[in-house]
């Protein structure tokens, strides 16, 4: 039970994850990995709170496992308990002196109760250790800025960029700088090379400020786009570019952003106060109206408001109401405010020369200034501010090849790209009448929800009830019909199994169906793809799983899967289990394109890479528009040294609706 519920941990489907451990809970209570496993799981929802919890009861159960402590400080960091997850730190160093993540939050910890000289001498022991841990530097660097040094910073970054140059995030921090300092062109210069590195929505931001502080409309508008993009709740890449679109004249579209703006902060006045002029730019005058009274009730003293609704409300013929908003203007011009002049007009352009603002700068009176987060860094989501490093979160990018086709009921629906998976046999064998729902081939295996894993645990008696019933009374041999029925039972029976991350059992269901029909290719196909999970688990359990480098913790299994086959028969390996059925597979349907492309998956992870260039060349001859065999041709062809032609299969595959390609390809192109 635990090994199936680390399969589903280890594949993402953590509401089903929880359930095996729960189980583990329930007949063994004094085990701390049900517990440390189950709050893994719930951390991976969100549950910060609950998986602390279970993170105690593990620490109470083994109170020397670093893991334990290290989850715990996660969870508290999350919650805000910055002094308690310190604690937590401190007694997980103590189990591994020398855990580079461990160190790292330890300090970040420290930056968030401000105790800067502490994190400082944390970043230094941390440095000792590792001394090539860029990651030291930067957060270095950031509390050098927090302490208003930033010659050491600058020192900091420079030293960092020396061990190593392809580093985003180190020129996103020096780009930042550059912004504090005023210096645009080199700030613009540093955010480009990042954004090549690896895009970001926050990267978009910050070149968009840069730009708009050069005069450049149109690239900060552009870089704007490509941060929604990217991040489509960016509350800084919808705000500034609803003012960038006002100031070009695109009233109705910047209106939306500043929508936008407003339905995530509804108390948001200064977003309220230019939607109010865009509104009455447009001839929404009863919207314009509103949105200046919101304005003038929280902030009564700001007069350009005033005038701005006495022109609205004279637009409506509320001619009394407007004269009331004069009266206020008037009384201000005799001295009542204690103003000399035109208040209003004065009130309008009030440092309009300063072109930003902080985010938590509420004063109205900067309506028409760009924003910037709160943060020293003027960063929206920032790696600096908020990564947590070590075993338990895997920031690096991976370069990984697209996982093989399975025959599943499930998957994560595209909204770019919607592709057809159809075989004639699938077609058939769905019209059967004996599969509970139609069978899909796709790469996006879906995680389950609660109510789909009890279905599938409750089929697997059904399935089972009805392999019993096929089994003839006699010793007359079953007919053609009957075996074909019965393997049909017990593919789907196993196909319940591997949903729910049973592998072996499914494994074993898929080569009764095999026995009991030699033609039914769809149990050859899943059976190769079931055993390929079992062996990339087998795999990471052979290496005891990941290091601190490079993973999750110790026990989540996470790293590159490129691994050493694992035995499971004399002989052959799993992967080589796996191709002999896969050329089976394609013994029986030489037209299924997706058997060539599982079986060139196969051969990358066999790293014969001329094979798997070959299928993938096959399985695209069958089938133009498969988008997958592009991009994982075009990651082998990348392999071997042929970067111009990988591009431009990835670029194919971009063309076809994977737009994660057109990343790689930034990537590859230097």
């Amino acid at each position: 039970m635990m090994m199936v519920g680390r399969n589903a941990l280890y594949f993402k489907d953590y509401v089903l994850s929880i359930q095996y451990f729960n189980q583990v809970i329930n007949a063994k209570p004094y085990l701390y990995e049900p517990y440390f496993f189950r709050g893994l799981a719930k951390f991976y929802l969100d549950d910060y709170l609950g998986s602390e919890q279970d993170c105690s009861q593990a620490v109470e159960r083994n109170p020397f496992v670093s893991d334990c402590y290290e989850l715990r400080a996660l969870n508290r960091m999350r919650l805000g308990l910055f002094d308690e997850a310190i604690a937590d730190y401190r007694e997980a160093l103590k189990l591994e002196p020398e855990a580079k993540g461990l160190w790292h939050n330890l300090a970040l910890c420290y930056g968030h109760t401000d105790r800067l000289d502490e994190a400082v001498g944390v970043l230094d022991t941390l440095r000792r250790i590792a001394p090539s841990y860029t990651p030291a530097l930067v957060m270095r660097a950031q509390v050098r800025v927090q302490q208003k040094d930033t010659v050491a910073a600058m020192r900091d970054i420079s030293e960092s960029l020396s061990i190593d140059k392809y580093d985003p995030d180190v020129y996103s921090m020096r780009a930042i700088l550059y912004l504090e300092q005023g210096r645009y062109a080199e700030a613009e210069e540093d955010l480009t090379y990042s954004i090549r590195l690896h895009p970001s929505s926050n990267c978009y931001v910050n070149r968009a400020l840069a730009r708009a502080n050069q005069s450049n409309l149109r690239g900060a508008m552009s870089d704007y786009d490509l941060a929604i993009e990217l991040n489509p709740n960016s509350f800084l890449g919808h705000y500034n570019r609803g003012l960038l679109r006002a100031q070009v004249g695109d009233d109705n579209r910047a209106i939306e952003d500043f929508d936008f703006v407003i339905e995530q902060e509804p108390e948001n006045y200064i977003a309220h106060f230019n939607r109010g002029l865009l509104r009455a730019q447009v001839g929404d005058y009863e919207g314009a109206e509103l949105d200046f009274t919101d304005v003038l009730n929280q902030f009564p003293k700001f007069l350009y408001g005033y005038q701005c609704r006495a022109e609205v409300r004279e637009k409506l013929g509320r001619l009394r109401l407007a004269e009331e908003d004069r009266l206020v203007l008037l009384r201000a011009q005799l001295g009542d405010f204690g103003g000399n002049g035109n208040v209003a007009e004065r009130d309008d352009e009030e440092e309009d020369s300063v072109m930003v603002r902080r985010k938590s700068d509420n004063n109205v009176k900067k309506y028409k200034r760009l924003v910037v987060a709160d943060d020293e860094l003027a960063l929206e989501g920032s790696g600096f501010a908020s990564e947590y490093r070590g075993k338990v979160q895997n920031r690096n990018v991976h370069v990984e090849i697209l996982p093989m086709f399975a025959l599943t009921y499930y998957e994560q629906v595209s909204e770019v790209s919607k592709p057809v998976r159809f075989h004639n046999d699938i077609d058939n064998l769905n019209k059967g009448g004996e599969v509970p729902m139609p069978l899909i081939l796709t790469t996006t295996e879906k995680a389950l929800d609660s109510t789909q894993i009890d279905f599938h645990f409750a089929d697997i008696n059904t399935q089972t009830t009805a392999i019993v019933q096929s089994v003839p009374d006699d010793e007359l041999p079953a007919s053609l019909a009957e075996n074909q029925k019965s393997a049909v039972h017990w593919f789907i029976r196993g196909l319940d199994f591997y949903l729910v991350q049973d592998f072996n059992s499914a494994i074993a269901d898929f080569s009764s169906a095999i026995a009991t029909d030699g033609s039914l290719w769809v149990a050859y196909l899943n059976r190769a793809v079931a055993r390929g999970k079992q062996a990339i688990i087998d795999a990471e359990e052979a290496d005891n799983f990941v290091d601190d480098d490079v993973g999750l913790f110790t026990h989540d299994m996470r790293k590159n899967e490129s691994q050493p086959a694992i035995r499971t028969a004399p002989g052959l390996s799993a992967w080589q289990q796996c191709l002999a059925d896969l050329e089976k597979v394609i013994d029986l349907a030489p037209d299924l394109s997706y058997a060539y492309y599982n079986r060139a998956n196969v051969y990358m992870r066999l790293n014969d890479y001329q094979a798997a260039i070959a299928d993938y060349s096959e399985a695209v001859r069958l089938n133009p528009s498969l988008a997958e065999a592009y991009y994982n041709r075009g990651l082998a062809l990348v392999y071997t040294g042929q970067n111009g032609q990988g591009i431009a299969d990835l670029s194919k595959a971009g063309e076809l609706g994977l737009y994660g390609a057109y990343n790689l390809i930034k990537r590859f192109a230097e």
